[in-house]
């Protein structure tokens, strides 16, 4: 058979049926593919009928109408997400690496003394409404960028670049999370903001060398006040708790000589009144106290009668037996 006959024998019936079929299961695949859908678990869909919104679907295996008719968007509401300004993180391993190159426009701006100071941070943040999401704003994600721009630049405008860069960033980023979630009440983009957080805060690379010095400067300074009043705290409350020993031990002598004195007169007030009711007896008692006091502190003594002339009696009078 040649190979005109062969053309001449194929039926067109033959060729529509076959094309009718193929089409058919294309149209099934595609239908399936665009009915069945599969919501991740820290996801909610959203499906939208002919632009319009429907409804919010749940995690797991769901069905739209086919064909484009209805259309689906996952958000991940159960995930934190994050923003990066100034940088980039290129790979999050165990060593992360970022880059810088082309984001100083975003971390670049002016304090409220005038300085320039490079601020990079992040804003960690959850969708918690998706409907006002994907609705109320949009792009919702580029004006949250703009907002917290916004907002980073008005706050660190109302600082000097001192408090910039040392003491104030705890109080700025706090400030920044507070302004940025107004904001978002706001707008009503469905956003919380969890955490602003200053990731690093710089002077500009050719005043970083100034900027060094007078930080360093500053430490200084501030470690010799704490020297100064750790000297003062080690030596003051010693010199007043010796001062105040001080005091103390002349009060306790100054009582004592009070009340000794006060006791030598009340003695001295009761032998004059014993003296006076019986003369002759006071005086033989004082003169036996006066001489019992005296006798111990005179040493050995020797008692000889008038008329002893012999001496020997005398010698050997410190032997022991």
């Amino acid at each position: 058979m040649s190979e005109r006959e062969y053309e001449i024998n194929i039926n067109p019936d033959w060729i529509k049926m076959y094309l009718g079929k193929i089409v058919l299961g294309l149209l099934i695949l595609v239908g399936i593919f665009t009915a069945v859908k599969t919501v991740g678990p820290e996801e909610e869909g959203v499906v939208v009928r002919l632009g319009e919104f429907d409804r919010v679907v749940e995690p797991g295996l769901n069905f739209i109408f086919p064909y484009g008719i209805e259309t689906m968007h996952k958000i991940p509401v159960q995930r934190q997400l994050k923003q990066e300004f100034g940088f980039r993180t290129e790979s999050a391993n165990q060593r992360s690496e970022y880059s810088k190159t082309a984001y100083g426009d975003e971390s670049m701006m002016l304090t409220g003394d005038l300085n320039l100071t490079d601020v990079e941070w992040v804003v960690q943040y959850r969708i918690i409404d998706s409907y006002k999401f994907l609705f109320r704003v949009r792009n919702a994600e580029k004006t949250l960028r703009d907002m917290s721009e916004a907002a980073m630049r008005k706050i660190v405008g109302d600082h000097t670049v001192n408090e910039v860069l040392t003491v104030g960033r705890q109080q700025i980023a706090t400030s920044v999370e507070v302004l940025l979630q107004e904001l978002c009440d706001e707008y009503e983009n469905g956003i919380r903001i969890d955490q602003v957080v200053l990731q690093d805060v710089n002077p500009p690379d050719p005043v970083k060398p100034s900027f060094n010095a007078v930080n360093q400067a500053q430490q200084e300074r501030e470690t010799l006040i704490n020297q100064a009043e750790a000297e003062y705290n080690r030596v003051i409350p010693r010199a007043r708790g010796e001062a105040d020993e001080t005091i103390q031990l002349a009060e306790a002598f100054a009582l004592n000589r009070v009340n000794r004195a006060r006791g030598e007169a009340e003695r001295f007030n009761s032998l004059f009144e014993a003296y006076q009711q019986a003369p002759e007896v006071t005086k033989q008692r004082i003169y036996l106290e006066t001489m019992e006091k005296i006798l111990p502190k005179i040493g050995n003594k020797v008692i000889t009668d008038e008329k002893g002339n012999n001496v020997l009696p005398l010698l050997n009078l410190d032997k022991k037996n």
